[in-house]
């Protein structure tokens, strides 16, 4: 039996992150393209590369772009682009973000598939509260306004998340990325219409919230990630992510399930192809 084909929905794979990425026994940068092959090698049938800024999120398009054109070899992992402003970033305004979209979707681009990352953070609190609140409303409307999905980062804000998004509508395919919250965040977000992504943190030792969140998320709104460079799964913890490993995620989200890892590949690959309604037709 063939090994599950996997789909990384949310990632970091532009230049930026490479560079200078590094973990125990990691030399650093990392090469693209064979960063590339080997997700290939694990069976990554696509991946979603998700912008944070301006220049994240033009180098986003440009990997897509390259990708359509099958720069990166026979059998890559096909790459879709979203494009947005993380709450980090608040305060610089979506003026960028904005021409970005617009650009795109006047050349016809339907590798642009996401609004985001964007959100409200109030761990960290890098910009005013009022600023994040601001950024997320506004790339919110890009959501409906391109009939985009929206890609949603929540840390330490479930209450101000939930007024915001309710304020100004929940677009029809929201994803929450990097799930952290407890079966009573998810039910809040599973009520809204939101798919759920589970990243890494599902192996950790002390995410049994998060494992419960996932028990109790239909299978119908999983989605798996890896928030590469970020969060590697046990048993690489500590290293450089990569799009590799997303199939560690998904096998751990497939015993928490009770459903085979083959099952759970195909449901979060149908259930990714929906939220970012990517065109599946010659796969």
């Amino acid at each position: 039996m063939s090994s599950p084909s996997w789909i990384d929905s949310h990632c970091h794979i532009q230049e930026r992150y490479l560079d200078g990425t590094k973990g125990p026994g990691d030399d650093g940068a990392r090469d693209l393209v064979e960063l590339l092959t080997r997700a290939r090698d694990a069976s990554i049938s696509d991946i979603v590369c998700i912008g944070t800024d301006p220049l994240t999120s033009k180098d986003a398009l440009a990997l897509s772009a390259a990708s359509q054109e099958g720069a990166f070899g026979d059998g890559a992992p096909r790459i879709f682009a979203s494009v947005g402003l993380h709450p980090h970033e608040a305060e610089s305004g979506v003026e960028e973000i904005t021409s970005l979209i617009e650009n795109a979707k006047s050349q016809g681009n339907d590798y642009l598939v996401g609004v985001g990352e964007c959100g409200l953070d109030y761990f960290y609190e890098h910009a005013d509260k009022g600023a994040q609140k601001t950024a997320f409303s506004h790339q919110i409307a890009l959501a409906h306004r391109f009939n985009l999905a929206l890609v949603i980062h929540a840390r330490d804000a479930w209450d101000d998340l939930f007024d915001v998004l309710v304020s100004e509508g929940v677009p029809e395919r929201t994803i929450i990325h990097c799930f952290t919250g407890g079966p009573n965040e998810a039910k809040k977000c599973l009520d809204l219409g939101c798919y759920l992504s589970f990243s890494g943190i599902l192996t950790f030792k002390n995410a049994q919230d998060i494992r419960d969140a996932a028990a109790i998320t239909p299978n119908d709104r999983c989605l798996v990630e890896t928030d590469a460079p970020f969060l590697a799964p046990v048993p690489h913890r500590g290293k450089a992510n990569e799009p590799q490993w997303v199939g560690i995620v998904g096998e751990t989200l497939a015993a928490i399930k009770g459903v085979s890892a083959q099952e759970m590949a195909e449901f979060t690959r149908a259930n990714t192809y929906s939220a970012f309604r990517i065109n599946t037709s010659g796969l």
